[in-house]
C-alpha cells in the first residue's frame, strides 16, 4: 500500500480506519458527502486528521494510493466511479484493518441472525480468550486493531463489507442463511447478492473452516457448483451430519474431529428454531477454538438476545410490546411473525429494498389483526395486505404509530415493530427506530 490513505465516509468505520491509518504512518484524509457527527469530528480533531464534510474535493481524493470506502456508499456513487476509472484501489475497512493484525478472525455473515450469532459467539469465547467483537456491530474493527489489545476477533460482516475485500481471510467463516436482501444494491439480481456473501470464504485455505446452514437451499445450490478450500462444517435441524452440528432427541449435538458436545434445546436461553441454528453455529466456533464445555453450556443458558431483535419492551394492560427493529428484510420479519402466539398489531414499513411480501401472507392471515404502515411510501404493503387484515392505518411518526397501536390492541394481544425494511426514510438507522419505539411505549 502507498502512503496516501483517503477515507470516504466519516462514520464508525471511517473514523476507525483514520485512527489506524495515522498509527501506521499514512497521510490520511477523510471526506464525507454528508455531515460528520460531532462525536466523530471531535475524534478526528483530537488525532489531527484532516477532513471535509458536505461534499467531496475531487483533487484531494483522486491522488490517493488507497481508498477506504464506508459500506453505506454504493459503487455507483460518482466519486467511486471516478476512483475506479483512475485505477485507484478501493477497499473496505475490513480489508484495510485485517492487513495489520495476525489475530485469529471469526467472520460471520448471512441475511438474518448474524448479529445474534456474532454476539453469542463473542459471549461463548470471551471467558477464555482475549477476543473483541466488531465489524458491522459496536466499535469498528480498525479502531480495535489500532489498540493492539486482542488476540482474536469475532466480526459481523455485511455483504457491503465483503464487496470491498481482496485478501481478507477469516480462519473461521460462518454463513447463517440466505434470503433476498439489499437487492437495490445488486441490480435486483439475487445471484449477485449470494455471490457477495460467499466472498467470506474466497481466500480461505484448507487449514480454515466454513460453517454453514445445511438446510438452506440457496447455500447448498451454490456449494454444489463452486469449489471452496476450507473444511466444511454444516449445521442442520433436519439431518444428522458426520462432522458439524445436528439435532437428535431434542439435543444439540456437535461433533468435530474427536470432540463431542451435547445440550438439551430446552435449556437454551434463546428459544425458537432460528435461535437454535444461531446457537449451533456459535457452539461450532467455540468447539473449534477449544472452549471448555462447561463454559459453553453456561453461556448458552444465560444468553438472552440482542437489542432490537424480538426484544420484549413492556407489558401494558396485558398487551406485550415487542421491538424487532433489526428486522430490515422480509425473511427476518417472517421469523418474528412466526414466533407470535397471540393476535398481533404489526408496525411495518420503511425503505423498500426490492421486497417481495408474498411469503408473509399465510402468517399475516393467521396472526395479524391490524397493520400500521410506518414509512414514506407504503403503497406496496397496502396493496399486498389490504385485503388480508381488517384494519390498515398509515402513520408518519413512531409516536403516532405507537399511539394507534395502543388504541387497536386488546388484552393478551402483541404489538410488534418488525419493519421488513430499511429505516433511512424516517430514522437515522434501525437502532434509532428501535429506541424511538421503546421510548414511545414507555411514555404511553
Amino acid at each position: 500500500m502507498g502512503k496516501r490513505l483517503v477515507i470516504l465516509g466519516g462514520g464508525e468505520s471511517g473514523v476507525g480506519s483514520a485512527i489506524l491509518g495515522v498509527k501506521k504512518e499514512f497521510d490520511v484524509f477523510v471526506s464525507d458527502f454528508g455531515n460528520i457527527k460531532e462525536k466523530y469530528k471531535k475524534v478526528l480533531l483530537h488525532h489531527k486528521i484532516e477532513f471535509e464534510n458536505g461534499g467531496h474535493t475531487t483533487a484531494k481524493i483522486l491522488n490517493a494510493n488507497v481508498v477506504m470506502k464506508s459500506p453505506g456508499i454504493p459503487d455507483t456513487a460518482q466519486i467511486v466511479k471516478q476512483l475506479k476509472a483512475a485505477g485507484v484501489q478501493v477497499i473496505s475497512e475490513i480489508e484495510f484493518a485485517s492487513a495489520f493484525t495476525d489475530a485469529t478472525i471469526v467472520g460471520i455473515t448471512g441475511s438474518n441472525g448474524k448479529t445474534t450469532t456474532a454476539t453469542l459467539t463473542h459471549d461463548l469465547l470471551k471467558k477464555e480468550i482475549n477476543v473483541a467483537l466488531g465489524g458491522n456491530i459496536g466499535k469498528s474493527f480498525a479502531a480495535q486493531v489500532s489498540d493492539e489489545k486482542y488476540e482474536s476477533y469475532v466480526l459481523e460482516l455485511s455483504s457491503f463489507q465483503l464487496d470491498g475485500i481482496e485478501k481478507f481471510a477469516p480462519h473461521i467463516a460462518v454463513l447463517n442463511n440466505l434470503s433476498p436482501d439489499h437487492l437495490d444494491r445488486y441490480d435486483y439480481d439475487y445471484e449477485k447478492y449470494i455471490a457477495s456473501k460467499f466472498r467470506i470464504t474466497m481466500n480461505q485455505t484448507k487449514d480454515d473452516y466454513f460453517i454453514y446452514d445445511a438446510d438452506d437451499v440457496e447455500i447448498n445450490k451454490w456449494l454444489s457448483s463452486h469449489e471452496i478450500k476450507a473444511k466444511k462444517l454444516p449445521f442442520s435441524l433436519r439431518q444428522e451430519v458426520k462432522e458439524g452440528a445436528y439435532i437428535k432427541d431434542k439435543q444439540i449435538i456437535i461433533s468435530i474431529q474427536n470432540t463431542h458436545f451435547t445440550m438439551p434445546i430446552a435449556t437454551l436461553g434463546l428459544q425458537g428454531q432460528h435461535n437454535v441454528k444461531n446457537a449451533m453455529a456459535a457452539t461450532t466456533v467455540a468447539t473449534l477454538l477449544k472452549i471448555r464445555k462447561a463454559t459453553i453450556r453456561e453461556s448458552l443458558e444465560n444468553f438472552h438476545g440482542v437489542e432490537h431483535r424480538l426484544e420484549k419492551v413492556l407489558k401494558i394492560g396485558n398487551v406485550m410490546y415487542i421491538n424487532d427493529s433489526k428486522a430490515t428484510n422480509v425473511n427476518a420479519t417472517f421469523y418474528a411473525l412466526d414466533s407470535m402466539t397471540s393476535p398481533t398489531v404489526w408496525i411495518v414499513g420503511g425503505v423498500d429494498k426490492g421486497n417481495e411480501y408474498e411469503e408473509l401472507l399465510p402468517l399475516v392471515n393467521e396472526k395479524v389483526k391490524a397493520i400500521i404502515c410506518l414509512g414514506v411510501d407504503n403503497e406496496k404493503i397496502i396493496s399486498q395486505f389490504g385485503n388480508v387484515v381488517d384494519m390498515m392505518v398509515e402513520a408518519k411518526t413512531m409516536l403516532e404509530a405507537v399511539k394507534i397501536a395502543y388504541r387497536l390492541a386488546e388484552r393478551n394481544d402483541n404489538v410488534l415493530l418488525s419493519p421488513a425494511c430499511a429505516s433511512f426514510d424516517l430514522f437515522e438507522n434501525y437502532e434509532d427506530r428501535g429506541r424511538q419505539f421503546k421510548e414511545a411505549v414507555r411514555n404511553l
